[in-house]
């Protein structure tokens, strides 16, 4: 190599070496430079590779225990139940008071009254001994793709198995490769109510129902009485009350009156089961595996289950055989104004995927949804830590959105729910007990004296409505203004119902017998007994009650218990003031006036009746027994007000509220009304996923600052070195270049 190509490659190679950091560098901000439109990275949710329109929702902070609408009464259950079955009536969407309509049925039941011998009769008739209800299906009823459905080459069922070897490879249902499907026959509905009366299901509508279908407790002992080895096809067996007509046409029949059996023909427990699928779940081993219909439900609803990992997540998909169903083109006043028919007469569903993750903390939830990456909030409680008081703020009449959720363009579903929360007197307690007018006015001290308006205030934020009767609002026999006020707690005053004074309550305790709260005969303190679930009461609202019942010279002492404990003393009547609460099972007075019916007493039915204060009262069962069996009407409304007023005279309970229940929607979700009934509501619902993602990017901008920080400081670490490194080279280059220069001189 001659001089001249020593100075160029030594040039050459630093100029090499100066660029290597340079490299480096861009190195190290190219995932800063490459995040650019991007997901977000904090993203907890899998991206999907298709183009379904998914609703990303969570689930309770535990996971359902039944999937199978025979053994399911829990709300969170129905919340998958509901999407998956289709019962025969269901609920109108968007119209209040509720209204039934046809779910499963081309129209709605045709009523037949019957005498004793099975001959048809009017409803007035006093003859009538039975109620025969005829359904008929709508024509494009199909069940949804599964292997119970699956059929080999001679028409025979695909799997079944005979040992548990030969099944055993598949382990979940999306493992079997084939799959079929049939149309929905009327025998599937009869095989249903046949399955809710096996005794072997353990359903908790059994021993309701058989009060009403004719037959149902005969067929549950027959039952009860067949060995069970294997499989038991319970079409073998008739139910009197059961007839299948043809394959559209289903009657059944009931004993006399009870005009409230067609809303439980819109409960889960009377969703259609095919036979072929309650046979496929007796494979051998399969229920080992979890593969049973409480865990991999099969219907005729506008969602199937794909994917059930509990401790997870759980995704339902479209129904690609869901009949024909279209949003509703008509609501309640005010809906059309509010955008709630914005999708009138598209067709059901409008989602193609659901996913449900679980979520055991609320601060968890809240969190994601904030980001984005849940497109509803689920229930915002008023004791969930920190979170309400982030989301709302309380105003004298009621809670508005805080500024942080309104400038996200979330929106607010707000609604009181059908139900009520109670503490209820045993009516069979020697000292708060009792129906003499001395008892009474001692109930009604300790009413006034439970200032309810303030313990929501306090406790629920003011999410909550004091309770003036035991129906709560949007069921008929609850009245609003002055004429649905208790006039024994309240008075009237300027447009608004006012709690009386206290001075007043003292009054009625001395006349009751305890004057300044002290026994007349003995001088002892009244001393009164709450027994409440443990994980249902803290100090401060013990507190709370200690201090409001002072006020009128009451003492009180709380027996906290678990559960089961509590449930013990309600079924023996060893309590004196209890908690309990109940939710409407259908939109009706009798749901509710049930809870004071003397037979439904634990004591008096040996069962687990609803009626916890065992009220005895002749005159209220008697009005019950009149209301019960007649149609909505002025006769039936002045027979449901004068057991409201029993209610209130005996002052049955010590306080009531209607809870209020609040939702969070982010802006790409729609459809929002709340329906305090139905929980078959997610085929409306309909997402703007181009929207979600758009704000998930806004909401989610990655923090690159402190990246950018860690580049500047890497470089101001390294700049010394690379000036020390240059200045070394370029003199190392000058002395090559003289020593050239030299020898060229030398030379020359």
């Amino acid at each position: 190599m001659t001089a001249d190509q020593t100075t160029r490659h030594t040039t050459a190679t630093h100029r090499s070496l100066c660029t290597l950091p340079i490299a480096l560098l861009l190195v190290l901000a190219l995932p800063v430079l490459t995040a650019c439109g991007e997901p977000p990275w904090n993203n907890p949710n899998p991206l999907v590779q298709d183009d379904l329109q998914t609703y990303q929702s969570m689930m309770a902070p535990a996971p359902p225990k039944h999937l199978d609408p025979a053994l399911s009464y829990a709300t969170d259950e129905s919340l998958f139940i509901m999407q998956i079955y289709e019962p025969p009536m269901d609920y109108h969407f968007l119209k209040r008071p509720y209204e039934l309509i046809p779910g499963a049925l081309a129209s709605a039941p045709e009523v037949t009254f019957l005498d004793a011998d099975g001959q048809p009769v009017e409803e007035s008739d006093p003859a009538v001994a039975f109620t025969r209800y005829t359904l008929r299906l709508r024509e494009d009823l199909h069940f949804q793709p599964h292997p119970a459905f699956a059929l080999d080459d001679a028409g025979q069922p695909l799997y079944l198995f005979d040992n548990v070897a030969d099944g055993a490879r598949f382990k979940q249902i999306p493992d079997f490769p084939v799959t079929g499907a049939r149309p929905v026959h009327a025998n599937d509905y009869a095989y249903a109510i046949r399955r809710l009366a096996d005794p072997k299901n353990a359903s908790p509508m059994l021993g309701f129902m058989s009060q009403y279908i004719v037959g149902m407790k005969a067929f549950s002992e027959q039952v009860a009485g067949l060995p069970r080895d294997s499989w038991l096809n319970l079409d073998d067996i008739p139910m009197d009350g059961l007839e299948v007509v043809d394959e559209r046409t289903l009657n059944i029949t009931i004993k006399g009156l009870y005009p409230q059996f067609v809303y439980w023909l819109a409960m889960p427990f009377f969703s259609p089961i095919a036979p072929e699928v309650d046979r496929f779940y007796h494979n051998p081993g399969f229920a080992d595996r979890n593969l049973t219909l409480d865990w991999w439900p099969v219907g005729s609803g506008p969602f199937m289950m794909v994917k059930n990992d509990p401790n997870s997540e759980i995704v339902l998909e479209r129904n690609p055989n869901y009949r024909a169903d279209y949003f509703p083109t008509e609501g309640a006043p005010g809906d059309l104004e509010a955008g709630n028919l914005a999708d009138a007469g598209k067709r059901l569903p409008l989602i193609d995927r659901a996913v449900f993750r679980l979520e055991k903390s609320g601060l968890s939830l809240w969190t994601k949804f904030m980001q984005g990456y849940y497109d509803r909030s689920g229930e915002v409680h008023s004791n969930t830590t920190g979170v309400f008081d982030q989301a709302f703020v309380v105003r004298p009449d009621g809670v508005e959105m805080s500024s942080e959720l309104a400038d996200h363009r979330i929106t607010m579903s707000p609604d009181v729910k059908p139900g009520l929360y109670y503490y209820g007197f045993n009516m069979r307690d020697p000292v708060v007990g009792g129906y003499t007018e001395e008892k009474r006015k001692l109930r009604q001290a300790l009413q006034i004296a439970f200032q309810t308006e303030e313990y929501l205030n306090v406790f629920y934020k003011g999410n909550g409505i004091a309770a003036h009767n035991l129906i709560p609002p949007g069921i008929p026999g609850n009245l609003e203004g002055e004429a649905g006020m208790n006039p024994y707690v309240y008075d009237w005053v300027d447009g608004e119902p006012r709690r009386k004074s206290l001075d007043y309550a003292r009054q009625l305790l001395a006349e009751a017998g305890y004057p300044n709260g002290r026994d007349a005969s003995t001088g002892e303190p009244l001393k009164i007994f709450i027994d409440v679930q443990s994980q249902a009461i803290d100090n401060t609202s013990m507190n709370w009650i200690d201090r409001v019942f002072a006020e009128i010279g009451v003492q009180v002492e709380f027996r906290p218990a678990d559960f089961n404990r509590t449930r013990e003393k309600l079924l023996t009547g060893n309590t004196q003031i209890f908690s309990h609460g109940w939710l409407a099972d259908y939109p009706d007075p009798e749901n509710f006036l049930f809870l004071l019916y003397g037979p439904e007493s634990p004591l008096e039915c040996d069962c687990d009746g609803a009626n916890n204060s065992n009220y005895a009262s002749e005159e209220y069962d008697a009005l019950f027994r009149q209301m019960r069996v007649l149609p909505p009407g002025p006769e039936r409304d002045a027979l449901v007000a004068q057991m409201v007023e029993l209610y209130r005279r005996d002052a049955v309970w010590l306080y009531a509220f209607y809870p209020k229940e609040i939702y969070l929607n982010n802006s790409w979700v729609y459809n929002n009304k709340r329906h305090g009934i139905s929980k078959s509501t997610l085929k409306y619902t309909r997402v703007d996923e181009a929207e979600r993602e758009k704000m998930q990017a806004l909401w989610n901008q990655p923090i690159t600052w402190p990246l950018y920080a860690a580049l500047l400081l890497f470089v101001s670490l390294l700049l010394p070195g690379i000036v020390a490194y240059r200045r070394r080279q370029n003199a190392t280059i000058r002395h090559a270049i003289s020593r050239h220069t030299l020898s060229r001189h030398i030379g020359g």
